[in-house]
């Protein structure tokens, strides 16, 4: 039986236009969905690695694994940061994509934050948008406008790009990116998305947001699914990105750890007056 066959990668097959791809999955109670989240998202043809951080998982979760040519390592600090930073950390490709093993989301989705990726270092899904919410997934009125809410608190302070969903965990980050803002991470819990955003945006880095399916879990969530846990992490969110803009007004430079993204020179022949470019002029022939 061939690789292929089995689910398993080919080596020199995947790769995004010539940059290698890292999928990241966390996992803690996804026994029953990660393995078809594994062959899913080697089957986009994009995908050269894939990285399952076990973090104290549900019991059997390991020989569901097994065969699909995926990398488990194990993190045992409890928390959604501390899994995703492990994984981070490990992760081999120029583009690195966290997603959720949980059957959420679709690995086809992958595509499109890869599309993107020519112009942003840092691609976020949101799954706020009405069309992209199939019929039994967790989105009821609460979660949909809490994260909208939050995520629209976080687009005010800091004036940034459109954001809608402060919650969504499938996000991709280029590793330069990744480089300039791994120096400040401090969460180990379900509230490292945001920070991430935040390190992005206070590292200058160019980001952008986009629709991506959601779709109704395989199990239960064991933030989500309970009212009073998505509450305080709500909270929690609220007050970690309000600190963090008190902060920057306060000392009015990146925070320590995040490496300032580099602004672009001018092409040769132009100049820049403002924030427009033109052309200079051709210099008179003597």
């Amino acid at each position: 039986m061939t690789s292929e066959a089995r689910g398993i990668p080919c080596a020199n097959l995947a790769m995004w236009n010539g940059k290698r791809v890292s999928v990241i999955l966390p996992t803690f109670n996804e026994k029953d969905s990660i393995r078809e989240s594994i062959l899913g998202h080697f089957a986009t043809g994009f995908v050269d690695e894939v990285i399952v951080v076990n973090n104290n998982a549900a019991p059997g979760t390991s020989d569901e694994v097994r065969g699909t040519g995926a990398i488990e390592v194990i993190e045992p600090r409890q928390g959604y940061g501390w899994a995703c930073r492990k994984g981070l950390e490990l992760a081999t490709g120029d583009y690195l994509i966290i997603s959720e093993p949980d059957g959420t989301f679709e690995p086809k989705d992958v595509i499109k934050l890869l599309a993107y990726s020519e112009d942003f270092e840092y691609v976020l899904g949101t799954r706020t948008t009405r069309e992209f919410i199939w019929a039994g997934a967790n989105m009821g009125l609460f979660l949909k406008w809490g994260n909208w809410a939050v995520a629209k608190w976080m687009e005010l302070l800091f004036n940034c790009s459109i954001l809608t969903d402060v919650g969504c965990t499938l996000r991709l980050i280029s590793k330069d990116a990744l480089e300039r803002v791994k120096g400040a991470f401090s969460v180990g819990g379900s509230h490292f998305g945001p920070q991430l955003t935040l390190l992005v945006i206070a590292s200058g880095v160019r980001f952008t947001e986009i629709s991506v399916n959601y779709r109704p879990r395989v199990g239960t969530s064991s933030v989500t699914g309970s009212f009073r846990k998505a509450f305080a992490l709500g909270l929690r969110m609220i007050a970690m990105i309000t600190g963090f803009r008190v902060r920057s007004w306060l000392s009015r430079c990146p925070p320590a750890g995040v490496v300032p993204a580099p602004i672009p020179l001018p092409a040769a022949g132009t100049v820049r007056s403002g924030a427009r470019r033109r052309e200079r002029e051709p210099e008179p022939v003597a």
